[in-house]
């Protein structure tokens, strides 16, 4: 199997083991892999009256640096892009808030999940 299969076949596994984190943590899941044009936003939950909208990234290890650091510049633009998409088809004008969740590990051993509430602005 090539190995952007396995990266993709992870990251997929990766945006569920968020999933089901966030839902531990009292969220609901409002949509997964949301797409607006080019853009596409992993999770959209919400808990009470905000919404959050979360990139999930993962990595088998930190050895070339943490998941989370792989969200840049562009990567933020496109996600308020679609965001702003997203509110605006459905109406709202609740709070809102970017979090990022990085999962380190396989689909055979999660070892690490860290949720960055505010990822960035």
């Amino acid at each position: 199997m090539p190995t952007e299969n396995i990266a993709q076949d992870f990251g997929q596994y990766a945006e569920m083991v968020a999933a089901d984190y966030l839902a531990q943590k009292g969220f609901t899941i409002l949509a997964q892999n949301f797409r607006y044009k080019r853009f596409e936003i992993d999770l959209i939950v919400k808990k009470g009256k905000l919404i959050v909208f979360v990139e999930v990234k993962a990595r088998k290890n930190s050895l070339f640096g943490n998941p989370e650091t792989f969200v840049n510049q562009k990567k933020i633009r496109a996600l308020r892009l679609a965001a702003a998409h997203y509110l605006r088809i459905q109406n709202s004008v609740q709070a809102i808030r970017f979090d990022i969740i990085a999962v380190l590990g396989s689909k055979e051993q999660v070892t690490e999940i860290v949720h960055l509430e505010d990822g960035f602005y």
